[in-house]
């Protein structure tokens, strides 16, 4: 069966799109079949980053290791029963369309709660929250008092990562891998970074997810989502020099895909 990974929190501009375009790529690049679901069903950064993707390829004539992209069927009000939700049974039959044919199905969820990303949770093997190094994006997770010293509590996307875990200990199934990858991170040492570091490892034992390095804040993604491109596609279009940024940027994904320690898969790539 498939091993699922859902990309999620509760909040905008955290880079999810980037890290599921990038993530899934990078398996398909190492030959694993990956197929992704996009659950923002407005805004679908994901799914058009696919959608570009697929339109470059044919464009430029080219063929790139890629995920497919599958949909939300529709399913028929008048097959339900009284109390049960449609978008249940949109994402189950979503996701028994994948299992069979796919090791890895990639979920990007809405930066926003919505019942099919509660429900999405539930399904994680691995859970990957991306996290701006800030404490406003920290206070997704928890409450922390003024001197960013004290952790008073968690907060909304950790309780809702604490009741999927729950449904997933009565269903019998494994338990979720959670790791929170910290985006954006600064070059130099400051004291708020001090701080984030000292609070988010806190917070790791506490509540119980692994800390993973993410991307820093590059130009180069804002480039490539246009053409559905990611790091690991440019030597393919014909860039024959990797400047440092860019080979600092494949650097950390690599340091991502080993962090996230997906079974039978390296950073070989």
């Amino acid at each position: 069966m498939a091993h699922i990974i859902v990309v999620g929190n509760e909040k905008g501009g955290a880079g999810k799109s980037t890290v599921s375009m990038h993530v899934a790529t990078a398996l398909a690049r190492m030959g694993h079949r990956v197929s992704g679901l996009d659950l923002d069903l407005r805004q679908r950064t994901f799914g058009r980053y696919i959608d570009n993707r697929r339109a470059f390829m044919k464009d430029a004539k080219l063929e790139l290791p890629s995920p497919s992209l599958c949909e939300l069927p529709e399913i028929e009000a008048s097959s339900l029963k009284p109390g049960e939700n449609v978008y249940d049974h949109r994402l189950s039959a979503a996701v028994a369309s994948m299992e069979q044919d796919n090791d890895f199905i990639l979920i990007d969820c809405p930066g926003s709660h919505t019942r099919l990303s509660q429900v999405a949770h539930s399904l994680a093997d691995t859970l990957v929250t991306p996290l701006n190094d800030s404490f406003i994006d920290f206070d997704l997770l928890a409450h922390i008092d003024p001197t960013g010293e004290k952790i008073t509590g968690p907060s909304v996307y950790s309780e809702m990562v604490w009741t999927a875990r729950q449904l997933r200990a009565q269903a019998g199934l494994s338990p979720i891998d959670w790791v929170v990858v910290r985006n954006r991170m600064g070059a130099q040492r400051m004291v708020n970074k001090e701080k984030m570091e000292r609070a988010i490892a806190n917070l790791s034992k506490r509540i119980g997810f692994r800390i993973a390095p993410g991307f820093n804040e590059r130009v180069i993604f804002r480039e490539l989502f246009p053409r559905g491109l990611t790091l690991l596609d440019l030597k393919d279009i014909g860039v024959k020099q990797l400047n440092i940024s860019n080979v600092a940027a494949r650097q950390e994904l690599r340091d991502l895909i080993k962090a996230l320690n997906l079974p039978g898969v390296t950073a070989d790539f």
